[in-house]
Protein backbone atom coordinates (compact mmCIF):
# COMPACT_ATOMS: atom_id res chain seq x y z
CA UNK A 1 0.00 0.00 0.00
CA UNK A 2 1.25 3.67 -0.94
CA UNK A 3 1.57 5.95 2.01
CA UNK A 4 0.03 8.44 0.97
CA UNK A 5 0.08 10.78 4.44
CA UNK A 6 2.83 13.43 3.08
CA UNK A 7 0.73 13.92 -0.18
CA UNK A 8 0.28 17.69 -0.07
CA UNK A 9 -2.46 17.24 -2.64
CA UNK A 10 -4.40 16.14 0.41
CA UNK A 11 -3.22 18.51 3.38
CA UNK A 12 -6.89 20.71 3.07
CA UNK A 13 -5.55 24.15 4.83
CA UNK A 14 -7.49 24.72 8.45
CA UNK A 15 -8.20 28.41 8.08
CA UNK A 16 -9.70 29.90 4.76
CA UNK A 17 -6.53 30.41 2.38
CA UNK A 18 -6.31 33.87 0.10
CA UNK A 19 -7.28 36.17 3.10
CA UNK A 20 -5.84 39.29 1.61
CA UNK A 21 -7.43 38.55 -1.63
CA UNK A 22 -10.82 38.20 0.21
CA UNK A 23 -10.24 40.82 2.39
CA UNK A 24 -10.10 43.63 -1.06
CA UNK A 25 -13.11 41.78 -2.31
CA UNK A 26 -14.89 42.21 1.09
CA UNK A 27 -13.97 46.10 0.22
CA UNK A 28 -15.40 46.23 -3.03
CA UNK A 29 -18.57 44.87 -2.28
CA UNK A 30 -19.25 47.03 0.67
CA UNK A 31 -19.95 49.34 -2.06
CA UNK A 32 -22.76 47.74 -3.54
CA UNK A 33 -25.05 47.05 -0.90
CA UNK A 34 -28.65 45.25 -1.19
CA UNK A 35 -30.48 48.44 -2.44
CA UNK A 36 -27.89 48.35 -5.49
CA UNK A 37 -28.70 44.90 -6.07
CA UNK A 38 -32.64 45.65 -5.44
CA UNK A 39 -33.06 48.41 -8.04
CA UNK A 40 -31.16 45.92 -10.74
CA UNK A 41 -33.83 43.11 -9.59
CA UNK A 42 -36.68 45.45 -10.47
CA UNK A 43 -35.31 46.18 -13.73
CA UNK A 44 -33.74 43.02 -14.80
CA UNK A 45 -30.16 45.05 -15.54
CA UNK A 46 -26.85 43.88 -15.65
CA UNK A 47 -24.62 44.89 -12.67
CA UNK A 48 -22.00 46.84 -14.90
CA UNK A 49 -21.04 49.08 -12.24
CA UNK A 50 -19.95 45.90 -10.22
CA UNK A 51 -18.07 43.87 -12.53
CA UNK A 52 -16.11 46.92 -13.69
CA UNK A 53 -15.51 47.56 -10.13
CA UNK A 54 -14.00 43.74 -9.85
CA UNK A 55 -12.08 44.08 -12.95
CA UNK A 56 -10.39 47.38 -12.40
CA UNK A 57 -9.78 45.57 -8.98
CA UNK A 58 -7.65 42.65 -10.71
CA UNK A 59 -9.73 39.92 -9.60
CA UNK A 60 -11.79 38.73 -12.13
CA UNK A 61 -8.15 37.94 -13.88
CA UNK A 62 -6.90 36.63 -11.44
CA UNK A 63 -6.72 33.49 -12.79
CA UNK A 64 -5.09 34.41 -16.50
CA UNK A 65 -1.50 33.68 -16.13
CA UNK A 66 1.02 37.44 -16.05
CA UNK A 67 2.28 36.97 -19.58
CA UNK A 68 -1.19 37.85 -20.25
CA UNK A 69 -1.85 40.56 -17.82
CA UNK A 70 -3.71 38.77 -14.77
CA UNK A 71 -2.47 37.55 -11.80
CA UNK A 72 -1.39 34.10 -12.91
CA UNK A 73 -3.03 32.65 -9.35
CA UNK A 74 -4.20 29.07 -9.03
CA UNK A 75 -7.68 28.23 -8.92
CA UNK A 76 -8.64 28.24 -4.89
CA UNK A 77 -7.54 31.98 -5.60
CA UNK A 78 -10.46 32.34 -7.60
CA UNK A 79 -12.82 30.29 -5.56
CA UNK A 80 -11.80 32.70 -2.95
CA UNK A 81 -13.08 35.48 -4.75
CA UNK A 82 -16.39 34.54 -5.87
CA UNK A 83 -17.07 32.98 -2.04
CA UNK A 84 -16.80 36.24 -0.69
CA UNK A 85 -18.62 38.06 -3.41
CA UNK A 86 -21.64 35.65 -2.34
CA UNK A 87 -20.62 35.73 1.67
CA UNK A 88 -21.23 39.63 1.28
CA UNK A 89 -24.85 39.16 -0.09
CA UNK A 90 -23.95 40.39 -4.10
CA UNK A 91 -24.02 37.61 -6.58
CA UNK A 92 -21.46 36.34 -9.42
CA UNK A 93 -23.03 34.87 -11.84
CA UNK A 94 -22.56 38.72 -13.99
CA UNK A 95 -19.19 37.74 -14.21
CA UNK A 96 -18.00 33.94 -12.85
CA UNK A 97 -18.12 32.84 -16.61
CA UNK A 98 -14.95 34.64 -17.28
CA UNK A 99 -12.90 32.76 -15.41
CA UNK A 100 -13.76 28.72 -16.46
CA UNK A 101 -14.63 29.80 -19.92
CA UNK A 102 -11.23 31.68 -19.88
CA UNK A 103 -9.39 27.96 -19.34
CA UNK A 104 -10.93 26.61 -22.86
CA UNK A 105 -8.59 29.20 -24.39
CA UNK A 106 -5.73 28.86 -22.19
CA UNK A 107 -5.68 25.32 -22.45
CA UNK A 108 -6.84 24.57 -26.43
CA UNK A 109 -6.25 27.56 -27.60
CA UNK A 110 -3.55 28.40 -29.91
CA UNK A 111 -0.74 30.87 -29.24
CA UNK A 112 -2.23 33.70 -31.53
CA UNK A 113 -5.56 33.39 -30.06
CA UNK A 114 -4.22 33.68 -26.14
CA UNK A 115 -2.08 36.98 -27.13
CA UNK A 116 -4.97 38.15 -29.00
CA UNK A 117 -7.82 37.88 -26.51
CA UNK A 118 -6.44 37.01 -22.73
CA UNK A 119 -4.88 40.51 -21.91
CA UNK A 120 -7.90 42.54 -22.80
CA UNK A 121 -9.91 39.83 -21.06
CA UNK A 122 -7.50 40.64 -17.90
CA UNK A 123 -7.70 44.09 -18.41
CA UNK A 124 -11.23 44.18 -18.67
CA UNK A 125 -11.19 45.83 -22.59
CA UNK A 126 -12.97 42.75 -23.74
CA UNK A 127 -15.73 40.65 -22.06
CA UNK A 128 -15.74 36.61 -22.64
CA UNK A 129 -18.94 36.20 -20.23
CA UNK A 130 -21.17 33.70 -22.69
CA UNK A 131 -21.09 30.20 -23.38
CA UNK A 132 -23.17 28.36 -25.90
CA UNK A 133 -24.12 25.14 -24.94
CA UNK A 134 -27.54 24.25 -23.71
CA UNK A 135 -30.43 24.22 -26.26
CA UNK A 136 -34.22 23.98 -26.63
CA UNK A 137 -34.52 20.23 -27.19
CA UNK A 138 -31.16 18.89 -25.99
CA UNK A 139 -31.03 20.09 -22.02
CA UNK A 140 -28.19 18.27 -20.29
CA UNK A 141 -27.83 15.31 -23.55
CA UNK A 142 -24.94 17.78 -24.96
CA UNK A 143 -23.60 15.47 -27.69
CA UNK A 144 -27.26 15.51 -29.35
CA UNK A 145 -27.04 19.70 -29.95
CA UNK A 146 -28.19 20.29 -33.80
CA UNK A 147 -26.37 23.59 -33.87
CA UNK A 148 -24.01 22.80 -36.82
CA UNK A 149 -20.98 24.58 -37.87
CA UNK A 150 -20.47 23.88 -41.72
CA UNK A 151 -17.09 24.08 -43.40
CA UNK A 152 -17.74 26.58 -46.63
CA UNK A 153 -14.25 27.30 -48.29
CA UNK A 154 -12.46 29.21 -45.92
CA UNK A 155 -15.31 30.14 -43.03
CA UNK A 156 -17.60 27.92 -41.49
CA UNK A 157 -21.43 28.79 -41.57
CA UNK A 158 -23.19 28.19 -38.42
CA UNK A 159 -27.16 27.56 -38.00
CA UNK A 160 -28.94 26.88 -34.71
CA UNK A 161 -30.09 28.02 -31.31
CA UNK A 162 -28.72 28.33 -27.99
CA UNK A 163 -30.88 28.55 -24.93
CA UNK A 164 -30.32 29.81 -21.00
CA UNK A 165 -26.87 31.71 -22.83
CA UNK A 166 -26.61 33.89 -19.63
CA UNK A 167 -24.72 37.75 -20.28
CA UNK A 168 -24.56 37.41 -23.94
CA UNK A 169 -26.33 40.72 -24.09
CA UNK A 170 -23.17 42.24 -22.19
CA UNK A 171 -20.29 40.09 -23.87
CA UNK A 172 -17.57 40.67 -26.56
CA UNK A 173 -16.93 37.22 -26.85
CA UNK A 174 -18.48 33.79 -26.54
CA UNK A 175 -17.67 30.20 -26.58
CA UNK A 176 -19.60 28.10 -29.17
CA UNK A 177 -19.98 24.09 -28.73
CA UNK A 178 -21.27 23.06 -32.35
CA UNK A 179 -21.42 20.08 -34.57
CA UNK A 180 -18.63 20.35 -37.37
CA UNK A 181 -19.43 16.67 -38.66
CA UNK A 182 -22.96 15.44 -38.57
CA UNK A 183 -23.76 12.79 -35.58
CA UNK A 184 -24.96 9.36 -38.28
CA UNK A 185 -20.49 10.27 -39.16
CA UNK A 186 -19.27 9.15 -36.22
CA UNK A 187 -17.80 6.15 -34.30
CA UNK A 188 -18.42 8.18 -31.02
CA UNK A 189 -21.81 10.50 -29.92
CA UNK A 190 -18.87 12.63 -28.33
CA UNK A 191 -17.13 12.96 -31.82
CA UNK A 192 -17.57 15.77 -34.13
CA UNK A 193 -18.31 18.74 -32.05
CA UNK A 194 -16.18 22.03 -31.92
CA UNK A 195 -15.58 25.19 -29.87
CA UNK A 196 -15.35 28.44 -31.30
CA UNK A 197 -14.20 31.64 -29.92
CA UNK A 198 -17.38 33.90 -31.95
CA UNK A 199 -16.82 37.60 -31.62
CA UNK A 200 -20.16 38.68 -30.87
CA UNK A 201 -18.87 42.75 -31.82
CA UNK A 202 -18.86 41.37 -35.49
CA UNK A 203 -21.73 38.54 -35.21
CA UNK A 204 -24.52 40.69 -33.77
CA UNK A 205 -27.03 41.75 -36.40
CA UNK A 206 -25.10 39.27 -38.96
CA UNK A 207 -25.79 35.58 -38.47
CA UNK A 208 -27.13 36.41 -34.67
CA UNK A 209 -29.64 37.51 -33.18
CA UNK A 210 -30.67 37.12 -28.93
CA UNK A 211 -33.87 37.02 -27.63
CA UNK A 212 -33.65 37.91 -23.46
CA UNK A 213 -35.91 35.09 -21.35
CA UNK A 214 -37.87 36.86 -18.16
CA UNK A 215 -36.72 34.16 -15.58
CA UNK A 216 -36.78 34.11 -11.33
CA UNK A 217 -33.78 36.00 -11.02
CA UNK A 218 -31.71 38.37 -12.96
CA UNK A 219 -29.46 36.35 -14.55
CA UNK A 220 -29.45 37.87 -18.12
CA UNK A 221 -30.08 35.10 -19.61
CA UNK A 222 -31.03 34.85 -23.49
CA UNK A 223 -31.94 32.50 -26.80
CA UNK A 224 -29.57 33.08 -29.30
CA UNK A 225 -30.42 32.10 -32.93
CA UNK A 226 -27.35 31.57 -35.41
CA UNK A 227 -28.45 32.20 -39.20
CA UNK A 228 -26.10 31.61 -41.62
CA UNK A 229 -23.23 33.01 -39.21
CA UNK A 230 -20.10 33.36 -41.06
CA UNK A 231 -17.43 32.53 -38.69
CA UNK A 232 -13.28 32.94 -40.06
CA UNK A 233 -11.44 29.65 -39.45
CA UNK A 234 -8.55 31.06 -36.70
CA UNK A 235 -12.11 31.37 -34.17
CA UNK A 236 -11.65 27.73 -33.77
CA UNK A 237 -10.35 26.50 -31.10
CA UNK A 238 -8.16 23.91 -31.15
CA UNK A 239 -8.77 20.51 -33.75
CA UNK A 240 -11.67 20.40 -35.28
CA UNK A 241 -14.30 17.78 -33.54
CA UNK A 242 -12.22 17.49 -30.50
CA UNK A 243 -14.52 20.34 -29.13
CA UNK A 244 -16.75 18.22 -26.54
CA UNK A 245 -13.46 17.04 -24.91
CA UNK A 246 -11.79 20.59 -24.59
CA UNK A 247 -15.32 21.39 -22.86
CA UNK A 248 -14.72 18.89 -20.30
CA UNK A 249 -11.68 19.81 -20.02
CA UNK A 250 -13.47 23.10 -18.04
CA UNK A 251 -16.42 21.65 -16.46
CA UNK A 252 -14.65 20.63 -13.42
CA UNK A 253 -12.87 24.14 -12.78
CA UNK A 254 -16.49 25.13 -13.20
CA UNK A 255 -17.82 23.31 -10.57
CA UNK A 256 -15.31 23.73 -8.21
CA UNK A 257 -15.62 27.78 -8.97
CA UNK A 258 -19.43 27.30 -8.76
CA UNK A 259 -19.50 25.39 -5.36
CA UNK A 260 -17.47 28.43 -3.96
CA UNK A 261 -20.29 31.00 -4.88
CA UNK A 262 -22.78 28.47 -3.26
CA UNK A 263 -20.51 28.28 0.16
CA UNK A 264 -20.31 31.82 0.10
CA UNK A 265 -24.53 32.12 -0.47
CA UNK A 266 -24.80 29.32 2.57
CA UNK A 267 -22.48 31.47 4.62
CA UNK A 268 -24.51 34.42 4.28
CA UNK A 269 -27.61 32.85 5.05
CA UNK A 270 -26.18 31.28 8.38
CA UNK A 271 -25.10 34.88 9.66
CA UNK A 272 -28.02 36.94 8.62
CA UNK A 273 -30.26 33.78 10.24
CA UNK A 274 -28.27 33.48 13.22
CA UNK A 275 -27.62 37.59 14.07
CA UNK A 276 -31.41 37.70 13.77
CA UNK A 277 -32.76 34.82 15.66
CA UNK A 278 -30.78 36.59 18.43
CA UNK A 279 -31.69 39.81 18.24
CA UNK A 280 -35.56 38.94 17.71
CA UNK A 281 -37.70 38.80 20.80
CA UNK A 282 -40.84 36.87 20.92
CA UNK A 283 -42.83 36.38 23.87
CA UNK A 284 -40.14 37.48 25.73
CA UNK A 285 -37.34 35.90 24.75
CA UNK A 286 -35.45 35.48 21.43
CA UNK A 287 -36.30 32.97 19.02
CA UNK A 288 -33.35 31.82 18.76
CA UNK A 289 -33.68 29.91 21.89
CA UNK A 290 -36.37 27.72 20.35
CA UNK A 291 -35.26 24.70 19.23
CA UNK A 292 -37.62 24.50 16.22
CA UNK A 293 -35.23 27.46 14.95
CA UNK A 294 -32.09 27.36 16.09
CA UNK A 295 -31.81 23.42 15.03
CA UNK A 296 -32.49 23.71 11.12
CA UNK A 297 -29.77 26.78 11.08
CA UNK A 298 -27.22 24.67 13.19
CA UNK A 299 -27.57 21.75 10.79
CA UNK A 300 -27.22 24.12 7.48
CA UNK A 301 -24.12 25.35 9.26
CA UNK A 302 -22.84 21.30 9.75
CA UNK A 303 -23.46 20.53 6.26
CA UNK A 304 -22.08 23.46 4.93
CA UNK A 305 -18.54 22.32 7.00
CA UNK A 306 -18.77 19.08 5.41
CA UNK A 307 -19.01 20.40 1.66
CA UNK A 308 -16.88 22.71 2.42
CA UNK A 309 -13.80 20.40 3.06
CA UNK A 310 -14.65 18.44 -0.18
CA UNK A 311 -14.88 21.26 -2.35
CA UNK A 312 -11.07 22.31 -1.24
CA UNK A 313 -9.86 18.51 -1.41
CA UNK A 314 -11.29 18.99 -5.43
CA UNK A 315 -9.63 22.37 -5.46
CA UNK A 316 -5.95 20.91 -3.89
CA UNK A 317 -6.35 17.91 -6.86
CA UNK A 318 -6.75 20.47 -9.98
CA UNK A 319 -3.92 22.71 -8.52
CA UNK A 320 -1.97 19.62 -8.42
CA UNK A 321 -2.87 18.67 -11.76
CA UNK A 322 -4.53 15.42 -10.76
CA UNK A 323 -8.02 13.89 -11.13
CA UNK A 324 -10.82 15.68 -9.56
CA UNK A 325 -13.87 14.55 -11.17
CA UNK A 326 -15.48 12.85 -8.39
CA UNK A 327 -14.93 15.87 -5.97
CA UNK A 328 -15.62 18.80 -8.14
CA UNK A 329 -18.97 17.10 -9.08
CA UNK A 330 -20.10 15.80 -5.20
CA UNK A 331 -18.62 19.29 -4.05
CA UNK A 332 -20.73 21.13 -6.14
CA UNK A 333 -23.85 18.63 -5.46
CA UNK A 334 -23.19 19.24 -0.80
CA UNK A 335 -22.11 22.98 -1.80
CA UNK A 336 -25.77 23.81 -3.53
CA UNK A 337 -27.55 21.57 -0.88
CA UNK A 338 -25.76 23.02 2.21
CA UNK A 339 -26.68 26.65 0.35
CA UNK A 340 -30.36 25.62 0.08
CA UNK A 341 -31.10 24.78 3.48
CA UNK A 342 -29.34 27.51 4.69
CA UNK A 343 -31.33 29.66 2.32
CA UNK A 344 -34.63 27.96 3.71
CA UNK A 345 -33.45 27.90 7.38
CA UNK A 346 -32.94 31.59 6.87
CA UNK A 347 -36.21 32.68 5.17
CA UNK A 348 -37.89 30.59 7.68
CA UNK A 349 -36.21 32.50 11.02
CA UNK A 350 -37.29 35.86 10.00
CA UNK A 351 -40.53 35.04 9.04
CA UNK A 352 -42.70 37.11 7.04
CA UNK A 353 -39.50 39.86 7.25
CA UNK A 354 -37.74 37.26 5.28
CA UNK A 355 -40.05 38.22 2.12
CA UNK A 356 -39.21 42.12 2.37
CA UNK A 357 -36.70 43.10 -0.41
CA UNK A 358 -35.35 45.35 1.84
CA UNK A 359 -33.53 42.49 3.58
CA UNK A 360 -31.94 41.19 0.58
CA UNK A 361 -33.18 37.34 2.12
CA UNK A 362 -35.91 36.39 -0.16
CA UNK A 363 -33.23 37.95 -3.12
CA UNK A 364 -30.75 35.52 -2.76
CA UNK A 365 -33.14 32.81 -1.80
CA UNK A 366 -34.14 32.78 -5.52
CA UNK A 367 -30.47 33.11 -6.64
CA UNK A 368 -29.39 30.33 -4.47
CA UNK A 369 -32.15 27.79 -5.71
CA UNK A 370 -30.65 28.16 -9.12
CA UNK A 371 -27.54 25.61 -8.02
CA UNK A 372 -29.72 23.19 -7.56
CA UNK A 373 -30.14 23.12 -11.46
CA UNK A 374 -27.35 25.02 -13.14
CA UNK A 375 -24.96 24.33 -14.40
CA UNK A 376 -25.28 20.59 -13.85
CA UNK A 377 -28.93 19.51 -11.91
CA UNK A 378 -28.45 17.05 -9.13
CA UNK A 379 -29.73 14.28 -10.30
CA UNK A 380 -27.04 14.31 -13.75
CA UNK A 381 -24.70 14.43 -10.55
CA UNK A 382 -25.91 11.42 -8.82
CA UNK A 383 -26.00 9.54 -11.85
CA UNK A 384 -22.16 10.45 -12.58
CA UNK A 385 -21.97 9.15 -9.12
CA UNK A 386 -23.43 6.04 -9.49
CA UNK A 387 -22.04 5.19 -13.27
CA UNK A 388 -18.35 6.22 -12.61
CA UNK A 389 -17.83 5.83 -8.85
CA UNK A 390 -19.91 3.11 -8.21
CA UNK A 391 -20.06 1.21 -10.78
CA UNK A 392 -23.17 0.61 -11.54
CA UNK A 393 -24.53 0.57 -15.00
CA UNK A 394 -25.45 3.77 -16.92
CA UNK A 395 -28.77 5.60 -15.93
CA UNK A 396 -29.14 7.35 -19.65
Amino acid sequence: MTDTSSDATLCMPIEPQWNDIREGVRQVCDKFQNDYWMKLDAASEYPTAFVNALTEAGYLGCLIPEEFGGSGLPLSAGCAVLETIHETGCNAAACHAQMYTMGTVLKHGSDEQKKKYLPGIASGELRLQAFGVTEPTTGSDTTQLKTKAEKRGNKYVVNGQKVWTSRVMHSDLMLLLARTTPVEQVKRRTDGLSVFLVDLREAKGRGVEMKKIDAMINHNTCEVFFDNLEVPPDALIGEEGQGFKYILSSMNAERLLISAECLGDAKFFIRKATDYAKERIVFGNPIGKNQGVQFPIARAYAELQAAELLVHKGAALFEAGRDCGAEANMGKMLAADAAWKAAEACLQTYGGFGYAREYGIERKWRESRLYQTAPISTNMILAYVGQNILGMPRSY
